[in-house]
């Protein structure tokens, strides 16, 4: 969920428009993956940490992205606290400019805490815009990345725990360096780079990571989901983004959560037989009531349990997208998720 009005400009020019849970050329919106750092904090582990559910597909689990995890996961402590419940996933994002080592420790914090770590891993330097050639899928395809992948794929292999990782997520859009229509790409270039780079942490043996295919929902415009799935041999599990954006950008309007993802639902359940997540949702309290919304998306998970579970954008961002933005969005997921 970044880049949002590069995406709304995309949309709007055919005609219409993270718990894991992204603006335009310029906005004033921080990268995920600087949101989520707070490299001074010290982490603190979870009071009661339950065992994760096991991945790819386990049902009904509940994910979380928000600001300092994984670095400081005192956050994740104090919102399980508020909501009954602590996450089956703990989401962040990393750069692949920043060429950091893959964060054991805090993947161990988070494992330590009950939860299972989602990397959503980005191959773009987030300061520099869509057009960024070092990134084209096809050099990553030719092997220009292949020292920083290697690298990645054997700490995380030495690592040994589960692992969620999301690579190159929201390609069938138009707003990151690897999206399918942008940047010189096209879908088969993000095929074959998925691939590739999957198969890199496979020749490796890091048979502890669950490889995660995240589109963004489906709009106009977008590149169609069957041309960018890179295969079942390839895809442990789908994880699908969308957003309640109410009235907060010129031609969208309030939809609830199954008008959000069921197309995209849909679509997928016509590609694959993988398990079906959301990767990341939140709604705006704009124009609506977010407390109706929550309560209706529990709903609507319960009659919909091809939806294995759903991670939510925790951040006050573009507008606040957090669980407790208000009282009654608060208890409205607190509540939801005592019979979830």
């Amino acid at each position: 969920m970044l880049h949002r009005s590069i995406r709304r400009a995309a949309v709007l020019a055919t005609g219409a428009v993270l718990l894991t849970l992204v603006g335009g050329a310029a906005t004033a919106a921080l990268p995920h993956h600087k949101l989520g750092r707070v490299a001074t904090a010290a982490a603190k582990p979870a009071t009661t940490p339950i065992s994760p559910k096991p991945v790819p597909g386990a049902t009904q689990q509940l994910g979380l992205a928000m600001e300092g995890a994984p670095w400081d996961l005192s956050g994740v402590d104090a919102l399980a606290g508020q909501i009954g419940r602590r996450p089956d996933l703990v989401m962040w994002y990393a750069a692949w400019s920043d060429r950091a080592a893959f964060p054991a420790d805090r993947a161990a914090a988070v494992a330590a805490s009950g939860a299972t770590p989602v990397v959503t891993w980005e191959p773009w330097n987030p300061a520099d815009g869509v057009d960024q050639p070092t990134y084209a899928l096809d050099r990553i395809t030719a092997g220009r990345h292949d020292s920083y992948i290697t690298s990645w794929a054997r700490q995380v292999k030495s690592w040994g725990k589960p692992l969620v990782l999301r690579w190159g997520h929201e390609m069938n859009g138009s707003w990151y360096p690897w999206s399918a229509q942008a940047n010189g790409n096209t879908p088969a270039d993000y095929v074959a780079a998925f691939r590739h780079v999957r198969g890199i942490f496979d020749k490796v043996g890091a048979t502890n990571v669950a490889w995660s295919w995240s589109p963004n929902v489906p709009y106009p415009g977008s590149v169609p989901l069957d041309q960018v799935f890179p295969g079942n041999a390839h895809v442990d599990r789908v994880a699908l983004d969308g957003y309640n954006w109410s009235t907060l950008q010129t031609g969208t309007s309030w939809q609830s959560f199954w008008q959000v993802f069921s197309a995209g639902v849909t679509q997928v359940q016509a590609i694959t037989g993988k398990p079906i997540f959301v990767g990341e949702t939140a709604s705006t309290e704009v124009g609506g009531d977010k407390a109706a919304w929550i309560r209706d998306m529990f709903a609507t998970l319960d009659a919909h349990p091809e939806i294995r579970g759903f991670t939510w954008f925790h951040f006050d961002k573009e507008t606040d997208w957090r669980i407790t933005s208000s009282a009654a969005a608060l208890d409205a997921f607190r509540a939801g998720l005592a019979t979830y």
